[in-house]
């Protein structure tokens, strides 16, 4: 099977089920800024030599397969993302713990690798964004306090490896 289908050849483009959408359709909007995310996380994972921190993000990326899954309209629970979100609150604390209290606002960069996770801290702020914007669920609550967490992480993340 080839990697082209030309089935978005006229800027449509198709959801489970069968659904065809604009490209530009807000449903869309949010998926390509999970996407985009999902891409910077293995971008990142190239960069850490931390096992954890690497076995870590690939967690996240399969969590973000599910976002995307249901926000595709995909009928699956996302009960996980509450126990996900309890263990970003317990990572962010215990690296905290081992990081200088905070005085101010932190200038991106330092190192590479400190400034790649603030790339992903923004781009997970940009996701929440186009999700509570282009999304309307019961369940929405769930994905927005998982993107609003991952975020902290991200920004902890990035104090961790700021050296």
């Amino acid at each position: 099977m080839p990697i082209y289908t030309k089935t978005g050849d006229r800027g449509e483009t198709g959801l489970l089920g069968g659904k065809r959408v604009p490209k530009s359709h807000p449903q869309i909007m949010a998926l390509g800024s999970l996407d985009e995310l999902n891409a910077f996380i293995g971008l990142v994972k190239t960069k850490i030599k931390n096992n954890d921190d690497k076995e870590f993000l690939a967690l996240i990326q399969h969590d973000l397969y599910l976002i995307m899954s249901f926000l595709s309209d995909s009928p699956i629970s996302l009960t996980p993302l509450t126990k996900k979100v309890k263990e970003f609150e317990q990572k962010i604390d215990f690296i905290e713990k081992k990081l200088p209290k905070l005085k101010g606002f932190i200038v991106p960069g330092g190192n590479e690798i400190s400034a790649w996770f603030h790339v992903l801290r923004v781009i997970c702020r940009k996701a929440e964004r186009e999700v509570v914007k282009n999304v309307a669920s019961s369940k929405l609550s769930k994905i927005i306090q998982y993107l609003n967490r991952l975020s902290d992480l991200f920004f902890v993340l990035a104090r961790k490896y700021h050296v």
